[in-house]
């Protein structure tokens, strides 16, 4: 069978796989945006990497026109990946993207740009996702970083550094969370937050709000010899 081919066989049953809503391969073609712009994202990267870049990147915006996803022809992006819903998904040029990955609606796999005397920076400036990624809906990827195997960032998430296989990252800007004590569900987990797992920003919030009350109480009480 033909790579290519296969690549796409394997995006629509991605698709499949992790969207209960779609009940066919059929069904992934004429319904999921987010697939129809990798079929065409990945005609685009082909056209790229032959240096048909000007064709390459109107391709390109054509997708974006019909699905709301904008994928430039110069990302690279391994097998099954599924984008879910897909309104609103920026991914760009330097992003490297590993197999069977997931984002949700709203993700920016963003760059940056930094201008010298030199001219702008055309090098590496967006991130690089490992194998079995997810992000969740409207999470923000910024710069030049790298994020392991089996990572999980949680919805509106804004990542601004590093993070290592195996973690889940959530908040503002994105930090790693507790691991509850119960265990982590097993299989795929959408929008990449587990619910046994706890963010320590909300734990210290709960400590020092229970801390205001605890003084709020003690103030309002009576002072000894006080009628």
């Amino acid at each position: 069978m033909n790579t290519k081919f296969k690549m796409i066989l394997d995006d629509i049953d991605a698709v499949t796989a992790r969207d209960p809503a779609t009940r066919s391969r059929t069904e992934a073609l004429l319904c999921s945006a987010g697939l129809q712009a990798i079929i065409i994202y990945r005609g685009s990267h082909w056209l790229w990497k032959k240096n048909w870049k000007l064709t390459a990147r109107v391709i390109s915006q054509l997708a974006r026109f019909l699905t709301g996803v904008e994928i430039h022809p110069g990302a690279t992006i391994g097998r099954g990946f599924f984008i879910d819903h897909g309104m609103g998904v920026v991914i760009g040029e330097t992003t490297e993207i590993g197999d069977n990955c997931t984002l949700y609606h709203g993700v920016t796999l963003g760059g940056s740009t930094v201008f010298s005397h030199k001219g702008k920076n055309t090098s590496k400036r967006h991130p690089t996702l490992g194998n079995n990624v997810i992000v969740g809906a409207g999470a923000q990827v910024l710069g030049p970083i790298t994020i392991g195997d089996n990572v999980k960032i949680g919805a509106n998430a804004v990542l601004l550094k590093n993070v290592a296989a195996g973690e889940t990252v959530v908040g503002v800007p994105a930090h790693e969370v507790i691991r509850g004590k119960k265990k982590e569900p097993s299989g795929f987990m959408a929008y990449g937050v587990c619910p046994t797992d706890v963010d320590p920003v909300d734990c210290l919030l709960q400590n020092l709000q229970k801390e205001i009350d605890d003084l709020s109480k003690r103030l309002k009480e009576p002072k000894d010899g006080t009628k």
